[in-house]
């Protein structure tokens, strides 16, 4: 009778959403929110902003009320740039903290650290980075942009009349997963777009790489064949501030050799020289430059709760903003912070962008975002001079490599599927059900 009873209990939980590991959390004073970001080491430069605006995110909430009737608490670890470690901190948050939700991770490898974390603890990570793509987890949502979101796109904006008309190639990237795998996709993209190997030169440095006078000076070299050359630049962290600072030095200008970058934004311009770089780009989904009411009002929220009205924005933390306002709409409407009842309830949430648009969770765990492409300007700003008329869904598996583009992602219940053949190619395996 017992053990009919104790199944019987089990059996009502899992219809009201609850399980025996979240109970607890739901009947805690207040919804722990675990914030993943290194605050030290070559990442710091770019990642202490990401739990500063956390910070600011949750304290705005708590001061609308919270969610489900309670205070959101913040709990804030340092990772330290240490990949192995930010798989220590993602299970001392979910085991010991038991946090709700994650916000964190900046690298393509912290974020590979800590998923087997996650998954196997059914936890639940906002990942808000633009990254490679390849990867699909039903315990992370990428608000970052994909490539489909940010690399195609600024490739295609180099080839165009507008961005040089570019036929030679530089990929240049930091020695992890996520340049590699981008430039995997540029390479099979360039071939596409009948780029032969030979116009195509690719280069890997290690994280806080400081010495880049000979690269450049190879990048120079292999511009002067004659054709219109444009970099590509996949480089992370503190290694772009040398970087930046040597194509001023070797006298590169964007008129001659623009180069392109995905991880360098406002934060990162903050601590440069930005006179000899006016002219070069970044792709992203989001600039501070953008003229929009809710911009606008996002920015001064922003200085005020960091008390430094010169205090930039960027991307990531746009992607930070969507994906919180996500979560705290999907948990109010699940009316639970249960993992699985908040997946489900994260498909279809919308938020206003800052960009003027709406940003839509998909099926695939990705945002459909626009994409901008901005000019570097003397101030440290970008001057928009591109951008996507609509917004664009984020793509998990690319179509420019063979193997990815039979595989679809998509997590919705009861079909679960994000590493499969795709249903549109007349086979499907469900796979993690």
């Amino acid at each position: 009778m017992r053990d009919r009873l104790t199944k019987a209990v089990a059996a009502c939980m899992i219809v009201l959403g609850l399980t025996a590991a979240t109970a607890p959390s739901q009947a805690a004073e207040t919804i722990k929110v675990g914030v993943l970001h290194s605050l030290s080491g070559t990442m710091a430069i770019s990642e202490t902003t990401l739990k500063d605006v956390m910070l600011m995110l949750i304290e705005d909430q708590n001061a609308k009320g919270g969610v489900l009737g309670k205070k959101l608490e913040p709990v804030v670890v340092d990772p330290a740039s240490n990949w192995p470690l930010f798989a220590e901190k993602a299970r001392e948050l979910m085991q010991k903290d038991k946090v709700a939700a994650v916000f964190g991770c900046w690298t393509s490898v912290s974020r590979k650290s800590v998923l087997p974390v996650f998954e196997e603890l059914n936890g639940l990570l906002f990942y808000p980075v633009q990254y490679e793509g390849e990867e699909s987890s039903k315990n992370v949502f990428y608000t970052g942009a994909a490539p489909n979101q940010q690399a195609i796109p600024a490739v295609d904006y180099l080839m165009s009349a507008d961005g040089g008309a570019a036929t030679r190639w530089v990929l240049l990237g930091t020695d992890y997963v996520y340049p590699r795998t981008t430039n995997k996709i540029l390479r099979a993209y360039l071939h596409a777009k009948g780029v032969a190997d030979a116009d195509i030169m690719e280069n890997y440095t290690p994280f806080g790489h400081s010495d880049w006078q000979t690269i450049v000076a190879e990048v120079k070299k292999f511009a002067s064949a004659g054709k219109k050359t444009a970099v590509v630049s996949t480089i992370n962290g503190d290694a772009n501030v040398p970087f930046y600072k040597e194509l001023g030095n070797q006298g590169i200008k964007a008129d001659e050799i623009p180069v392109v970058a995905f991880s360098v934004g406002e934060e990162e311009l903050a601590g440069l020289d930005t006179a000899p770089l006016v002219g070069h780009l970044a792709a992203w989904n989001y600039f501070m430059s953008v003229e929009t009411p809710e911009n606008t009002a996002f920015i001064k929220k922003w200085r005020a709760f960091i008390k430094n009205a010169k205090r930039v924005t960027n991307d990531p933390m746009e992607a930070h903003f969507i994906g919180f306002n996500m979560w705290v709409q999907a948990v109010e409407q699940a009316g639970t912070t249960d993992v699985d009842a908040v997946r489900q309830a994260m498909y279809g949430q919308k938020v206003k962008n800052l960009t003027g648009g709406t940003a839509v969770m998909n099926t695939n765990h990705h945002l459909s975002k626009p994409v901008l492409i901005g000019e570097i300007q003397p101030n440290g700003q970008f001057d928009i001079v591109w951008r996507t008329k609509d917004v664009v869904p984020g793509d998990a598996w690319s179509d420019f490599i063979p193997e990815s583009k039979k595989l679809t992602a998509d997590w919705t219940f009861p079909w679960v599927c994000g590493n499969c053949e795709s249903p549109r190619f007349g086979k499907a395996v469900p796979a993690g059900l």
